[in-house]
């Protein structure tokens, strides 16, 4: 099962400088909110902060080790602005809207 701190340990192979939080939001360690905090993120886009992580990632989603990742990528001038919710699509807290994208099945 994938831990926390192996998902910490994964992001910082792509992003060395970074501070790393990572939640397990199920405690199933397969549905992963992760907060990455980077000066390096200074005037970069938000999907250009995340195509590295993401890309990183995809033998393991692949594999379906991870099967949720929501990726919070920020400077630490917005993470200090920012509030430190996990989002869930699946949790009862909160009501989601938004796009579920489901791997399609392979043929």
């Amino acid at each position: 099962m994938v831990t926390e701190q192996w998902m910490v340990e994964e992001v910082r192979k792509v992003v060395p400088d970074a501070e790393v939080e990572a939640s397990d939001l199920h405690g199933s360690g397969d549905h992963f909110h992760v907060r990455v905090i980077s000066e390096s993120y200074q005037g970069v886009r938000p999907l250009q902060r995340q195509r590295p992580i993401l890309n990183h990632f995809k033998p393991h989603i692949a594999q379906n080790i991870v099967h949720a990742l929501d990726l919070k990528c920020m400077t630490p001038e917005q993470a200090g602005e920012s509030g430190d919710t996990a989002f869930d699509p699946h949790g009862e807290e909160v009501e989601f809207f938004g796009v579920h994208i489901r791997r399609p099945d392979k043929e």
